[in-house]
């Protein structure tokens, strides 16, 4: 190995980062300087290190994955990276490294060192500027760092050295940023969303084939089919833990896959999708093990799917981020009076379900999030141009008091999933037919002007469909 050898990155996309840090240069204000550390390593257990995977915000200014990696930015635009020096020995037996003296060409930085000498180097560029930005409560230990930097420019007070008198948050610049997709993130988006679902159809049909062949079947067995076309395609990590819910484990909302067994006549529920060059998908299924939905799975199938299908209509630009939740709760409402989830007689209409909450013993969580570069991406879910209009309500189930802020206006670019479910845990007055049933329905959205591009729909939600999947 010579030192010289240095991994490989596409040139073609410094562009698209140097854009971005110029960006944020241009919102931090006059003298004002950003620091941006990427993730750490973490230990599994002796000698062995978790998976490692670079920090989200630390990646979208720079398309460097290397750990032990800092930028630090400037008002100016002037980008400095520090990052691990070439190092024949360690590289031996962890991998080549880019080094700082190939960093600036690289990257597209203006300059690089070894990030040995991060505590010599970020005092003297803390000097004399009037704002330091950093990400608040990401990292632990940064902000006491920060202010051991500061210590030392402090120190040298005497000899003309000007200290930042401010302190941002990086976040919120960051968030706004990346709330927004451009083209190159939604063309990665859209692929990590296509290969998730093709490991959903494999999923399913391994299912079908393996109980139909009389081979015993466990929530392992389709985990391990969803991995298997992640990687096969290029993928670099599962995007979360994958959830593979058999039977009543599908009411468990995270639930990780298990060895429990998958029978004929239970559903089957999974959540899982991969993520792709730093961006996430995600996606939801819930199918017969054996195929086949029995009367009360497929109704309670149908309506969500109902509500799924109303939360995506509701689902453009103009709109409102909790949109899309209204309308499903609507549906749902609605059908459980209609299933008899919920006794008429008891709960009322669909709009007392609704203003009691008496939905949320069968729906108890948000009908979509915003997805990017995390599973469950930044970005504000208040309209920041509407933050001061609030006001207050008394949750009818915890009664605590809540302020209610508008929720944000959906813009083409932005990227949420759309998940309704219903989980049926057997209680009092809970019809029997639906005890342990669990179902949820997911895709991944971009918001246009006229409504939203579903980018997951390469495996199937129609409840014939899926039937007709699995038969073959």
């Amino acid at each position: 190995m010579h030192r010289d050898v240095v991994p490989q990155y596409d040139s073609r996309m410094t562009s698209i980062y140097a854009q971005r840090r110029a960006r944020l240069a241009a919102q931090l204000g006059a003298g004002g300087i950003a620091i941006v550390p990427t993730a750490p390593e973490r230990p599994r257990n002796r000698d062995s290190d978790f998976p490692y995977r670079h920090d989200s915000y630390f990646y979208y200014l720079t398309g460097f994955t290397e750990p032990g990696a800092w930028l630090v930015l400037s008002a100016e635009g002037e980008a400095t990276l520090l990052c691990q020096p070439k190092d024949v020995e360690r590289e031996i037996w962890d991998g080549y490294r880019l080094g700082p003296e190939a960093a600036v060409a690289t990257l597209g930085v203006q300059a690089a060192h070894s990030s040995a000498d991060l505590d010599i180097r970020l005092p003297r560029l803390l000097e004399n500027r009037s704002q330091v930005w950093f990400p608040f409560a990401t990292h632990g230990g940064l902000a006491a760092r920060v202010e051991g930097w500061l210590n030392q420019v402090r120190a040298r007070v005497r000899y003309g050295a000007l200290c930042p008198a401010q302190q941002g948050d990086l976040c919120l610049l960051l968030d706004e940023m990346r709330l927004v997709k451009d083209e190159h993130e939604l063309a990665i988006l859209r692929r990590a969303g296509s290969i998730s679902a093709g490991a959903h159809v494999r999923a399913m049909q391994a299912s079908s084939s393996m109980l139909r062949a009389g081979e015993d079947v466990r929530e392992y067995h389709l985990e391990a089919e969803l991995l298997h076309e992640f990687r096969q395609h290029g993928s670099e990590f599962a995007a979360y833990t994958s959830i593979v819910a058999a039977g009543a484990n599908a009411c468990v909302l995270h639930y990780r896959a298990g060895n429990a067994p998958i029978r004929d006549g239970e559903l089957v529920l999974i959540d899982a999708a991969c993520e792709l060059d730093g961006y996430a998908s995600d996606i939801t299924r819930t199918f017969p093990a054996d195929g086949r939905f029995s009367g009360p799975q497929r109704a309670l199938y149908d309506l969500v799917l109902a509500s799924q299908k109303a939360a995506i209509a509701a689902t453009r630009a103009g709109a409102r981020f909790n949109d899309p939740h209204d309308a499903a709760v609507a549906v749902l409402a609605q059908g459980m009076l209609d299933v008899g989830l919920l006794d008429k007689n008891q709960h009322g209409n669909a709009q007392d379900v609704i203003d009691r909450r008496a939905y949320f013993q069968f729906y108890m969580h948000r009908t979509g999030h915003w997805m990017g570069m995390d599973v469950h991406d930044c970005g504000s879910y208040v309209e920041p141009t509407e933050v001061g209009q609030v006001s207050e309500r008394k949750d009818p189930l915890s009664g605590e008091i809540i302020k209610n802020r508008p929720s944000r206006i959906l813009h083409p670019g932005m990227v949420l999933t759309v998940e309704p479910g219903i989980y049926v845990r057997p209680a009092p007055g809970v019809p029997e037919q639906f005890h342990n049933i669990g179902i949820r329905i997911e895709d991944d959205a971009i918001v246009t002007a006229d409504g939203c591009e579903l980018m997951t729909r390469g495996v199937p939600v129609e409840a014939d469909e899926i039937e007709a999947l699995m038969r073959g």
